[in-house]
């Protein structure tokens, strides 16, 4: 059995970040949500994966490599536009062969991995198996119907009107039956191959296609709300250890870990939170649920509920919360006089200020 991993795409709900960083890239418990997925695989004894990379592949293969560190061997399958999860089935053909494969949106996460899922798949080797989770919003997202028997009867791809709350999780199980029908759908509206749509042909040429409804815990980390979601969720299972430095007039609470080479002074830390290798925290409050990258500085600041990536820096700032604060940013307090803001901001930037 082989795996997909679909690590193309723009990142749009991500801007500005994505415009310098693959969404796949981004940190959650100062760990990429790719690598997530790929420990997923592994675990799950899939050792030959595939990785579909688009404007981003140079990023992402410098960050996996040749999988080794994974225990996994990976081939890189250039995607030029993304088109569509069935046109990434449909490019992968040589990649996969007459193998089973699992696809995995690389942007996506699962609590508690797939390895259940994959050896009940390879046991009973329907056509199709996909796993559905109930969502408030089913509009956003491919959406099943299932019969009273518990069957899978249709999908749509992010329907006005949906039939159900039902929603595809980023995670696919095939047989080689799925070949022929990513070559017998069209493009959707939105000029894309669309998977529920193969999934689809598949049901109406009746063949063996079967969900699993998931009541853990999955995300789409495609929008800062989900990704401080997840990082939460990681976090909460964060064992406490400090190998860094911290003095004593600083207070660590609860489940904190400071890596090494980081330095603590006369600061606050209450879990959980994850400080990074040589990050330098002074006079300052570090809130529950934050993930500090490596090599940061905060200095007189206060934060909380929020992921900062490497080489940042907060000075005289109060208070941050719920923020994603990108690579090499600098935050510090605007002057009070004049009355104005300034600002550099990334396209598609959303600011909240006080009038």
């Amino acid at each position: 059995m082989k795996a997909l991993v679909l690590s193309g795409g723009s990142g749009t709900r991500l801007r500005p970040i994505t415009h310098t960083s693959a969404k796949q890239l981004v940190p959650v418990a100062n760990k990429p949500v790719l690598f997530y997925g790929l420990e997923a695989i592994a675990e799950a004894g899939i050792t030959q994966v595939g990785i579909i990379v688009g404007e981003t592949a140079e990023e992402i293969r410098e960050a996996v490599g040749d999988g080794s560190a994974f225990g996994l061997e990976v081939t890189y399958i250039p995607q030029a536009e993304p088109l569509g999860l069935a046109h990434a089935v449909l490019i992968a053909r040589e990649f996969l062969g007459e193998d089973d494969f699992v696809m995995y949106l690389g942007d996506n996460f699962v609590v508690g991995g797939i390895t259940d899922l994959v050896d009940a798949f390879r046991a009973e080797r329907p056509d199709a198996q996909i796993l559905l989770t109930k969502v408030a919003n089913p509009t956003a997202f491919g959406v099943a119907q299932l019969d009273a028997a518990g069957r899978v009867i249709d999908l749509e791809e992010k329907p006005e009107h949906p039939k159900s709350d039902l929603a595809l999780v980023g995670v696919y199980l095939f047989t080689p039956a799925v070949h022929e029908a990513v070559r017998a759908i069209k493009p959707s509206w939105r000029g894309e191959l669309e998977i529920t749509h193969a999934i689809q042909w598949m049901l109406d040429a009746g063949r063996d296609v079967r969900s699993t409804t998931i009541s853990g815990y999955w995300k789409d980390t495609g929008n800062v709300t989900d990704m401080l979601e997840v990082n939460r969720s990681v976090l909460e299972t964060l064992e406490r250890s400090i190998d860094g430095t911290v003095d004593d007039d600083s207070e660590i609470i609860g489940r904190v870990r400071i890596e090494a080479g980081a330095k603590v002074t006369g600061s606050r830390i209450v879990g959980p939170v994850i400080v990074g290798a040589r990050t330098v925290i002074t006079d300052s409050y570090v809130g529950p649920f934050t993930s500090i990258a490596g090599d940061c500085r905060i200095e007189d600041s206060e934060i909380e509920y929020s992921i900062v990536l490497r080489d940042s820096s907060m000075s005289g700032v109060r208070r941050v919360e719920a923020s994603l604060i990108g690579r090499k940013v600098e935050v510090t307090p605007a002057p009070r006089r004049p009355a104005a803001h300034r600002f550099v901001l990334g396209d598609h930037s959303k600011v909240q200020i006080h009038t």
